[in-house]
């Protein structure tokens, strides 16, 4: 019953920027804390960035930081891409944690019970 639906992926330019969005069916994934993913063709899944249920600690992969922004609101959880490079070209995913983490943030996938489906982005150079 419980889902997380992503949107706003797409094909964007080198330098461009795209907001990527996770719809949480229940208002109580508000109390846990979120993450991002991508998956790359023929790579592993890696983490992007995750927030906490607060939203007030964040964390970032070494290639996100600087460029990408993760943000939430209530049950909606957003990935703002800035400078986008060809490199970035992935399935996107949204997880939430259901462990009951509070300040801590969880960077592994295998620390993320619940996962969207994914949206492509396609960066072209």
């Amino acid at each position: 019953q419980f889902r997380l639906v992503e949107s706003g992926g797409g094909l964007v330019q080198a330098g461009g920027s795209l907001r990527l969005s996770c719809a949480a069916s229940e208002r109580t994934f508000g109390n846990y804390n979120w993450g991002w993913f991508r998956q790359a063709p023929g790579k592993e899944r890696e983490f992007v960035a995750a927030i906490t249920w607060s939203g007030l600690n964040t964390y970032y992969s070494d290639s996100a930081k600087g460029r990408f922004t993760v943000s939430r609101d209530k049950n909606l959880l957003f990935l703002r891409m800035n400078n986008l490079k060809p490199e970035d070209t992935a399935v996107y995913y949204c997880a939430a944690d259901l462990s009951g983490r509070r300040n801590a943030l969880a960077w592994r996938s295998y620390e993320y019970n619940l996962w969207g489906q994914g949206t492509e982005v396609t960066v072209s150079s």
